[in-house]
């Protein structure tokens, strides 16, 4: 029965392992996605900069093509996040599989163990009965 209660506790502490992964890649693709927001806010700023102010003008092409590369990498970062944070909850769902299969059968121990306990229970008094029948003739 220890061995099942390991394998329990094991597959408790991997779960719960993936579990930080899984939440330390959500935050990762939050702080992407905040950073691609600071950027189309950047280029809002720019460009109303721009329309006041005629020499911005003359850079706002540069700044918008800067600008237009510097999102498309963090729009790549935030779809190699996202792959990854599929991938993390792959595994998770894998191992709260494998914990409920580890659950399961531990269960089946102990109430097999139960039930043995049971039948002895059962033999013993069904002897006692026996005796004190055989001795009260």
């Amino acid at each position: 029965m220890s061995w099942a209660k390991s394998l329990v506790k094991l597959s408790t502490y991997e779960v719960e392992v993936l579990q930080k992964r899984l939440a330390e890649i959500a935050a990762r693709r939050q702080q992407g996605e905040m950073k691609l927001l600071i950027l189309e806010a950047e280029g809002e700023a720019e460009a109303r900069r721009a329309d006041c102010d005629a020499e911005a003008g003359w850079y706002q092409v540069g700044y918008m093509e800067g600008l237009r590369l510097r999102k498309a990498a963090v729009q790549a970062e935030i779809q190699a996040i996202a792959l990854e944070e599929a991938g993390a909850r792959d595994a998770l769902a894998q191992a709260f599989e494998e914990q409920k299969k580890y659950e399961h059968i531990a269960e089946g121990l102990r109430l097999a163990e139960v039930r043995e306990v049971a039948r002895l229970e059962t033999a013993a008094l069904d002897e006692l009965g026996l005796r004190r029948a055989a001795g009260g003739r």
